[in-house]
């Protein structure tokens, strides 16, 4: 539908989005150990790491050559892997452009924290739908279906640039394409479209989002802020600056030429 390209909505409370850069380089450094390893070596990641709804629920066993970690951590760890580089390059950079925006929000800490709950969510959801599902659920989707959410609420205004259908570049309030997104999610579950992505699992990011954003933003943050253009920047404190005493013009009998009428513009 769009691809995200880029915002004009700068950071106000934090001075670098770390928390945001370093999921992205985890999610990279994550792809490459799987693809390197060849694929024998990813297809044992997916489905030891994967969130596979009925070995978690007790429905299935797991074949003993493939657990690495507990069942129940794979509600986190599923949502760093990913099928492919498309897979993973959509995912990291709607992180990108909007990610940045939503930890100045909610400060380090709880982005992380709410990051990771909004990837249980999906993982949760997906669950709950397709209880008995032998498929193995990867990709960080939930997670960014949250923040994608989060940044609606929060900055719904704000002019971002997009490439509507994959070619027509356009600077748009964000609310425009957020909204559409956020429906087409909602539109294919209820229609069951494409077997190969959750949507279930966009829809428990998107939930556990526009919840988690109005309980961790922090103090003094509004939610449905304007453009950034129109916030006035706050002045940095300065030190006074000395300057020179006026002399004053020597008396004279009669004033200067066209003195008397002149007007001062500043």
């Amino acid at each position: 539908m769009f691809i995200p390209l880029y915002d004009t909505n700068r950071l106000r409370h934090i001075r670098l989005q770390y928390v945001t850069i370093g999921l992205i380089v985890v999610n990279a450094l994550v792809y490459l150990a799987t693809a390197l390893g060849g694929e024998s070596f990813s297809n044992a990641a997916v489905l030891g790491l994967g969130f596979i709804p009925s070995v978690v629920h007790d429905a299935a066993e797991l074949d003993p050559r493939f657990v690495v970690i507990p069942e129940s951590l794979s509600y986190l760890t599923y949502s760093f892997l990913h099928a492919d580089i498309f897979h993973l390059g959509g995912n990291m950079l709607f992180l990108w452009v909007f990610g940045d925006n939503v930890e100045d929000a909610l400060g380090h800490i709880r982005y992380l924290i709410f990051y990771l709950l909004c990837a249980i969510a999906g993982a949760a959801f997906q669950g709950l739908v397709a209880w008995d599902s032998q498929v193995p659920l990867i990709g960080a989707s939930g997670a960014i279906a949250g923040v994608v959410v989060a940044y609606l609420i929060l900055y719904p205004r704000v002019k971002v640039w997009v490439l509507a259908f994959a070619r027509i570049p356009l600077r748009i309030p964000a609310f425009i394409p957020l909204i559409l997104w956020v429906l087409f999610q909602v539109v294919m579950f209820a229609a069951g479209g494409e077997d190969q992505i959750s949507w279930a699992c966009h829809i428990g990011g998107i939930i556990a989002g526009a919840v988690l954003v109005l309980v961790l933003r922090s103090r003094g943050v509004p939610l449905f802020a304007g453009a950034d253009e129109d916030v006035a920047p706050t002045a940095p404190n300065q030190p006074p600056v000395a300057t020179e005493p006026l002399i004053p013009d020597p008396p004279a009998a009669t004033p200067r030429w066209g003195r008397g009428n002149a007007s001062s513009s500043d």
